[in-house]
């Protein structure tokens, strides 16, 4: 589950909750270093952190943290091989510390403010600051790439801090509400995607047909001013009317975009943007091939691209070190 996903829980629900956050992995893990999760009064739980064996435990600890109002780190040690205790369900072999913290007060606010920026499409970071172990916690909110500032010791203590990059999610447009559009904006979804389905059909392009995502309803020439591209964006088109798409791609080429994809033969994709510039980002034709047949497949393999394209892996599945990899959240730490 996204980071956004958890946050929008913390926003709606009035229980008594903990914020669950991975500070730190040596060796082998389900989830990575600022992963989340939370853990409900109720005794249920958003998000995971790891295959499903520690989140039972954590929640032992729920009320307590809740009750101290004071964060509390747990942690696992799943490396030595005589432990026959965690080998059979943790699926890993390292050491996971956690962070375990009430949301109330000064951290409610701020983790209702990072939803805020998440909406606008901004990344934020949140910078705790320990000092006396983990008893005292102060809390602010930097934007992406801003300098944490030098951190003055109280009363000599040893101050630690550690800095969660909070991301938005990653954005798919796509041009064309067909019905083939359906299964791609609900994979989209549901892979974590925002979503955004445009289209100069108000009939075709509603809310009931793509639920989870949003609308524009719009002739080419006005979605880019509406959509406001930009360089993190992917992009589908897939109308199947040619002079719609070709008008699309004429104004799409003309903002940086993560991924470009247009739905179609080859031959009629090169009649389309002939004569136009074709950036490193623009795709044709359209998925992985994986031999798709039909709209549930041809989806399946749109949204595989796109998907590898957001982690960095290239065709062959290897990773590229040349490549941006998007996290939703991660966190580091400094002493």
């Amino acid at each position: 589950m996204e980071a956004y996903d958890i946050l929008s829980v913390v926003e709606r629900s009035s229980q008594a909750s903990v914020i669950a956050t991975v500070m730190e992995v040596v060796g082998h893990a389900y989830r990575k270093q600022g992963a989340i999760m939370l853990l409900m009064e109720d005794g249920s739980s958003v998000g995971s952190i790891s295959p499903g064996c520690l989140e039972a435990d954590l929640a032992e600890y729920r009320s307590a943290v809740w009750e101290s109002q004071k964060p509390q780190v747990v942690e696992y040690d799943m490396r030595p091989v005589d432990d026959m205790g965690w080998g059979e369900t943790i699926g890993c072999g390292g050491l996971i510390r956690v962070l375990l913290e009430p949301i109330a007060g000064e951290l409610l606010v701020h983790l209702l403010a990072i939803k805020t920026s998440l909406d606008r499409g901004e990344a934020i970071q949140l910078v705790r600051t320990f000092t006396d172990g983990y008893s005292n916690t102060a809390y602010e909110l930097l934007i992406e790439g801003e300098a944490i500032a030098a951190i003055t010791p109280i009363r000599g203590a040893v101050a630690h801090t550690f800095c969660s990059l909070f991301a938005p999610k990653p954005r798919v447009v796509i041009f064309g509400a067909n019905d083939d559009a359906i299964p791609l904006a609900q994979m989209a979804v549901s892979a974590g995607f925002r979503v955004v389905v445009a289209d100069w059909r108000d009939t075709f392009c509603t809310v009931e047909r793509f639920p989870g995502a949003s609308t524009v309803v719009a002739f080419p020439e006005r979605l880019i001013n509406e959509i406001k591209l930009n360089n993190q964006d992917y992009v589908v088109v897939m109308s199947h009317q040619f002079q719609k798409d070709a008008d699309f791609v004429n104004k799409a080429l003309g903002s940086p975009l993560r991924y470009l994809g247009i739905m179609g033969s080859r031959q009629r994709t090169e009649k389309m943007i002939e004569g136009l510039e074709r950036p490193d980002w623009l795709h044709y034709p359209i998925g992985l091939r994986i031999g798709s047949e039909g709209p549930v497949e041809n989806a399946v393999s749109v949204l595989a691209e796109l998907i590898s394209i957001r982690r960095g892996v290239n065709r062959m599945g290897e990773r590229s070190s040349s490549l941006i990899v998007e996290q939703d959240v991660h966190g580091y730490d400094r002493w």
